[in-house]
């Protein structure tokens, strides 16, 4: 019996997201996109097929947590995706929508939120707790019991030492050295990472 699987998002990200599914056992993947000129089914063009399932090939958190709450609503089911590659803790807990990548670690007691995208190689260790929507970039380094608020996003190969917090909305800069904590709303990079301003700038 065939299983499928609707990509919400017809991007480079869901390209990569199309290859998880598949490699998840889905042999019937169908690209969604709600811009016309791409030529793909649009979410109207779906809205009625109810617990179907979806999986999310959009970067942004605002927008991936937008598109998250219109197709629960409206419904479908938002499985997990993790890539066989990856690497995950018994002991973790992964929230639904959340998509893991190629060689990513997960280790003891992580907690993962929903829709979360932990891209590829990155490592996430023991006790970490990552709230719904973020997105870690490749080869991030979360030390243990590490704290990323919800719509933050960390920057391709920046690394995070043990026992901090980034907060809620934020950006921290690729190839960062984030050694502090780091509140809500603010835009950081560099090593050692410091805030250079608020997220609205």
């Amino acid at each position: 019996m065939s299983k499928s699987i609707y990509i919400y998002g017809a991007s480079g990200h869901g390209l990569v997201v199309a290859d998880i599914a598949r490699a998840c056992g889905y042999d019937d993947v169908v690209f969604v996109d709600d811009d016309k000129s791409k030529g793909f089914l649009s979410f109207e063009d779906i809205k009625e097929n109810k617990n179907s399932h979806i999986a999310f090939g959009i970067g942004n958190n605002q927008i991936r947590a937008k598109l998250y709450k219109k197709v629960k609503e409206s419904g479908f089911l938002t499985p997990i995706l993790i890539h066989p590659s990856s690497i995950i803790s018994p002991s973790s807990k992964i929230e639904e929508g959340s998509v893991i990548m190629p060689n990513v670690v997960v280790n003891a007691k992580a907690t993962i939120g929903k829709c979360v995208i932990l891209n590829s190689s990155c490592v996430v260790e023991h006790e970490c707790k990552i709230d719904n929507f973020v997105h870690i970039s490749p080869n991030v380094a979360l030390a243990g019991d590490v704290k990323v608020g919800e719509f933050t996003h960390i920057g391709i190969g920046s690394s995070i030492i043990q026992c901090l917090e980034i907060g809620k909305n934020s950006i921290i800069g690729a190839g960062s050295v984030v050694v502090k904590n780091i509140p809500d709303f603010k835009k950081a990079y560099g090593n050692p990472c410091k805030e250079i301003g608020n997220i609205d700038e």
